[in-house]
């Protein structure tokens, strides 16, 4: 902070304005004055003020009326106002004060009154000035840093999930890259869906891989069945959404929050039909509903212990049949008008 203290002087009578200025050049004060309202509030416009003396009965703008448009003014708020007045009646004190003044001296001036008010009120501003700049200055640090430990808690979700997934990939038949690649369809569908957020987009992005996590629960038997499941067998398989839930529901994590709602909801169907929870359109959660579409597009084309690979037309017209039955109807829209970007993913090595 500029250690030099400014001070403005506002009379109509020069005269008054010397003295007041003779009486407070010891203290090496830089002076400016106006000798009306309306040069004053000119003046404070060019540079910052730690203190005004302000004349009360001047022409055209008295006293109090500049003083209520500095008070109005957040540039000018703050700076402390004494008013210089031979009016020293009740009243006129009364308004003064109403209006922001911090303070009134009377005409004519008693040196030592001046300089000691004078003194007291621009160390009282400087002072406030200082609090009001730590203030921010922590204010600031705090933000930093609870920027920074979001940040960190984020790493560590991501973390997780990145752990996670290659457990998932040690013991089922998912591979890294159909992992990589439903997250990326994912983050196509929802990028294309307009109502979502980018923050919303990036937690379907980092929470797809989750969807299958339920599987490391699954016997290996029947995990990794060549064959076509058992009613039985198939009954042990959809467990894996509501295990998924059961050990992801624990966190408060919104990656982890995002991972439960896609790993629980992500084999419902549009119509009512899917599992674990029978939900229905809309009651099914848009990450599930991206992510759905998403795991299906890519397990169709690519290769499974029990199925063989289909090319990617067989798999856009499985997809498309299924609008408002299995899939939600407008997220089959914009994959039915992006099918190129989708394509991309598909066959990226």
């Amino acid at each position: 902070m500029d250690t030099a203290c400014n001070v403005l002087i506002v009379d109509d009578v020069s005269d008054n304005i010397k003295v007041a200025m003779n009486i407070l050049k010891e203290n090496n004060y830089n002076f400016s004055f106006a000798l009306n309202g309306k040069q004053a509030l000119e003046i404070v416009k060019t540079k910052d003020f730690d203190l005004i003396l302000l004349d009360i009965m001047m022409p055209q703008i008295n006293g109090f009326d500049v003083c209520k448009i500095l008070k109005n003014d957040p540039h000018t708020h703050d700076i402390p106002i004494i008013f210089l007045t031979a009016k020293a009646d009740i009243d006129s004190l009364k308004e003064g004060f109403k209006v922001g003044a911090v303070d009134y001296i009377t005409k004519p001036f008693y040196a030592d009154e001046l300089m000691s008010r004078a003194v007291t009120h621009i160390e009282l501003y400087r002072a406030k000035k200082i609090l009001k700049q730590n203030n921010l200055d922590l204010n600031v640090k705090i933000l930093q840093s609870e920027k920074r430990f979001l940040s960190e808690l984020e790493s560590n979700q991501k973390e997780i999930i990145y752990l996670l997934t290659e457990i998932m990939e040690d013991t089922s038949d998912e591979t890294g890259k159909h992992i990589k690649r439903v997250a990326d369809i994912s983050k196509l569908l929802a990028t294309l869906h307009e109502s979502l957020s980018d923050n919303e987009v990036e937690e379907i992005f980092f929470a797809a891989p989750l969807h299958d996590i339920g599987k490391i629960t699954i016997p290996h038997e029947i995990l990794h069945k060549p064959a076509r499941l058992t009613e039985e067998e198939f009954k042990i398989m959809q467990a894996h959404t509501t295990n998924a839930h059961n050990l992801l529901k624990k966190s408060n994590r919104r990656l982890m929050k995002a991972g439960d709602i896609i790993a629980y909801q992500h084999h419902e169907k549009w119509d009512g039909s899917g599992y674990p929870q029978g939900l229905k359109a809309e009651d099914i959660h848009i990450y599930a509903r991206i992510v759905a579409l998403a795991d299906v597009l890519d397990a169709l084309t690519h290769v499974r212990i029990y199925k063989k690979p289909w090319n990617f037309k067989e798999a856009v017209d499985y997809i498309t049949e299924r609008k408002g039955t299995q899939f939600d109807p407008y997220l089959i829209k914009l994959f039915e008008e992006n099918i190129e970007s989708f394509r991309m993913i598909i066959e990226e090595e």
